[in-house]
C-alpha cells in the first residue's frame, strides 16, 4: 500500500496498463489527473470535437490490439462520445470511456453541466465502473481495463469529479488478461470430423481472426482443405488478398466470386465471426447463403453462437486457437475434400477471374437512374468522374502495408470490392453500426498507434462534413493521415432510396459544397482537386510520399459522378401506399 492522492492512483493504474496516448478534450472535471499525464508518460491529444476522439481512440486500439483511451468535460463532453463509443461496440474494440461526472455533493441539484452519465452509454458498453469512493479509484480504473479485455469492447469508467482530490492508501492493481482457448473437447471433435467428411468446404474470415492475431493460423488450416477463404463484413484484412485461396468480403457491394463459392459449400466453418444479418445479405442479385450447408461457428462470446444463422456445431473459443486445434485435428486424417483438391482450386482461379475481369469492365452503374446522371454530367462544365473507375485507380496506386478506413455511404461501400490488403489490422470500417463521420478521426488514432503505416480514410462529401475539422488535430499534433473525398454533392446511399421506392422525390438529399481541397489548405493541410482519370493514382503516391516523408496532412477531393450503387435497405423499405386525398400523387 503507498499513500497518494486518486489523482495519481487512477493515472498510475493507467500507466499499469501501458497507456500512453489519451484521445480528447481538456476539462476542469479531471485537471488534477490531467496535470500529471505527461510525468507519467502520458499524452492527451486534443481534438476538435469529443465523438472524433472517441473513434481515434477506436482506431488505435483496432490497430494494435491494445487499449484505446478517451476523456472529456462532464456533460456535454461525455454526451458527445456516444454516438463513437456504439460504433466501437460493435467492432468488439477494448476502448476505455472516462467519464469525469458532476461532483457527489452536487448531484441532483441540475448543476452546470450536469447528466445522468451511466445509462447514456449503458447499451453500448460491456461494463460500467463507476467510482462510489476515491479509495476505490485504483480498483475501478484497473477493472474497466480488464473489463475491455475480456469482454471484447469498450467499458466506461465514471468518476465524480470530487474524487480526484483527497488522500488515500492503495495498491495499484496490475493487469488481468485471459488466455484463451480452442474451445470445448467435445465441438471441436465433432466440428474436425464434420470438416473430414465435407466434400466442399468453405471457411469465413471474421473479425476474431484479426483480434487474435490468427491470420497464419487460419492460412494454415484453409491450405490443408483446399477450401475457398471468404471475409466477412467489413474485415477484408481478415486473410490476405494474394493468397490463391481468398476470394473476397461477403455483404453489401461484396465480391460475386465469393459469394458464388459459398453458396456450393456443403460446410462452412464461420472462424471469428458472428455471421451479422447486414454482412449475410442477398447482393448482385444473388441469395447466395447456403440454405443447407452445416455450419461450424467460433466465436469469443457464446451469445453470438447461433444467434443469426443456424448452426450445427458451435464453438466458444479464439478464433486463432480454435484454428490451431481443428488443424491439428486434421493433420494425418483423409478428408473427403481431398479427392476433388486440384478441381476445387481451379474453380476458384476461374471465379476470381471472372469476378475480376467484370470489376475491370464496370466502369459506371448501369440502372437507369445512374445513365441518366451520367448523361447529365456530360452536360455540366467540368470533368466528372465514375466512382468503380477511380477506385479501381485508387486500389492499383495503394501503397504496401496500408491502413484504409471508410466512412459510410454509397461510393465507400461500393469500394468494399476494390480494398484487398495482405495483413491484419488494416482495414477500418463503422460495422454494422453505419455513422457518418466515421473515417478520418479513426485513421488519426490508427495513425498515431501505427506511425510507420501509411494511412488512409474514404469518405463521402456528406459524412466528411461531419468530421473534416479533425484535419486540424492531424496538422496541429503532427499526425499525418491521407484523406480521399468523392465529391458527388449528395447524400447517396439514401438518396438511391428515393430513386427506387419515392419516384425520385428527391428531399434533403442535395449537397453543394465548396472545394474541400481548399478547405484542407485553411486548416493547414495540403490540398489535391482531382478531375481526370489518369491523375487519380499519382495524386495518391503524391499524397503518400508527403504523409510518410514530410510528415504532411493532404486531402485528395476526387470530383464524381451522381451516379449511384446498389440500395442497402430493401430490408427495410417498401413501395409507399398513401390514403388521404391530399398525397394521392405521391406512390
Amino acid at each position: 500500500m503507498a499513500r497518494m492522492t486518486p489523482s495519481e492512483a487512477f493515472v498510475e493504474t493507467m500507466v499499469a496498463n501501458g497507456v500512453t496516448d489519451i484521445f480528447g478534450i481538456m476539462g476542469s472535471a479531471f485537471m488534477d489527473a490531467m496535470d500529471i499525464f505527461a510525468p507519467a508518460g502520458i499524452r492527451l491529444i486534443p481534438v476538435v470535437h469529443e465523438q472524433g476522439a472517441a473513434h481515434m481512440a477506436d482506431g488505435y486500439a483496432r490497430a494494435t490490439g491494445r487499449h484505446g483511451v478517451c476523456i472529456g468535460q462532464n456533460g456535454p463532453g461525455i454526451s458527445n462520445c456516444v454516438t463513437a463509443i456504439a460504433a466501437a461496440y460493435w467492432a468488439h474494440t477494448p476502448v476505455v470511456m472516462i467519464t469525469p461526472e458532476t461532483g457527489s455533493i452536487g448531484q441532483g441539484l441540475g448543476g452546470f453541466q450536469e447528466a445522468n452519465q451511466l445509462p447514456m452509454f449503458q447499451e453500448f458498453v460491456k461494463y460500467q465502473g463507476h467510482v462510489n469512493n476515491p479509495a476505490r479509484m485504483a480498483e475501478y480504473t484497473g477493472r474497466c481495463f480488464d473489463r475491455a479485455m475480456s469482454e471484447i469492447g469498450p467499458t466506461q469508467l465514471n468518476i465524480p469529479r470530487d474524487f480526484f482530490y483527497g488522500d488515500i492508501d492503495v495498491e495499484i492493481p496490475q493487469p488481468m488478461r485471459l488466455d484463451r482457448g480452442p474451445g470445448g473437447e467435445s465441438v471441436l471433435q465433432e466440428a474436425a470430423d464434420l470438416l473430414a467428411t465435407a466434400k466442399n468446404p468453405v471457411i469465413v474470415s471474421g473479425g476474431g481472426v484479426v483480434m487474435a492475431d490468427g491470420m497464419d493460423e487460419c492460412v494454415a488450416l484453409a491450405e490443408r482443405l483446399a477450401c475457398p477463404v471468404v471475409n466477412s463484413y467489413q474485415h477484408n484484412d481478415s486473410f490476405p488478398a494474394s493468397h490463391d485461396q481468398w476470394c473476397g468480403p461477403l455483404g453489401y457491394q461484396g465480391s460475386k466470386a465469393g459469394m458464388k463459392l459459398i453458396s456450393r459449400a456443403d460446410v462452412v466453418l464461420a472462424l471469428g465471426s458472428r455471421l451479422g444479418p447486414f454482412g449475410t445479405l442477398p447482393q448482385h442479385g444473388m441469395d447466395y447463403w447456403p440454405k443447407d450447408a452445416q455450419i461450424i461457428q467460433v466465436d469469443a462470446d457464446h451469445k453470438m453462437l447461433g444467434l443469426v444463422k443456424k448452426i450445427s456445431v458451435g464453438i466458444c473459443g479464439d478464433a486463432k486457437a480454435a484454428a490451431v486445434d481443428l488443424l491439428g485435428r486434421l493433420q494425418g486424417r483423409e478428408l473427403a475434400c481431398d479427392a476433388t483438391r486440384d478441381a476445387r482450386l481451379q474453380e476458384i482461379a476461374s471465379e476470381k477471374a471472372d469476378w475480376e475481369k467484370e470489376l475491370d469492365e464496370w466502369i459506371h452503374e448501369r440502372d437507369d437512374y445512374s445513365l441518366d446522371m451520367i448523361e447529365e454530367a456530360k452536360n455540366e462544365s467540368g470533368n466528372w468522374l465514375h466512382p468503380r473507375q477511380v477506385l479501381r485507380e485508387l486500389e492499383k496506386a495503394m501503397p504496401k502495408d496500408v491502413m484504409v478506413s471508410t466512412d459510410i455511404g454509397n461510393i465507400n461501400s461500393v469500394a468494399h470490392s476494390y480494398l484487398r490488403f495482405e495483413r491484419p489490422r488494416s482495414f477500418f470500417a463503422p460495422m454494422s453500426f453505419g455513422n457518418c463521420g466515421y473515417a478520418l478521426p479513426t485513421m488519426i488514432g490508427a495513425k498515431c498507434a501505427a506511425p510507420e503505416r501509411p494511412a488512409i480514410a474514404y469518405a463521402g462529401d456528406g459524412a466528411w462534413a461531419m468530421s473534416m475539422t479533425e484535419i486540424m488535430t492531424s496538422v496541429r499534433h503532427d499526425i499525418p493521415v491521407t484523406a480521399v473525398v468523392f465529391h458527388n454533392r449528395q447524400w447517396g446511399a439514401e438518396k438511391k432510396n428515393q430513386v427506387d421506392f419515392y419516384n425520385r422525390r428527391f428531399v434533403a438529399g442535395e449537397l453543394e459544397n465548396e472545394s474541400f481541397a481548399e478547405i484542407a489548405k485553411a486548416m493547414g493541410a495540403q490540398g489535391i482537386q482531382v478531375d481526370q482519370l489518369e491523375d487519380v493514382g499519382p495524386a495518391l503516391e503524391k499524397a503518400i510520399d508527403m504523409q510518410m516523408n514530410e510528415g504532411k496532412t493532404c486531402v485528395i477531393e476526387i470530383m464524381c459522378t451522381r451516379e449511384l450503387g446498389d440500395p442497402f435497405r430493401r430490408d427495410a423499405l417498401a413501395k409507399p401506399i398513401r390514403h388521404l386525398e391530399k398525397y394521392k400523387d405521391y406512390v
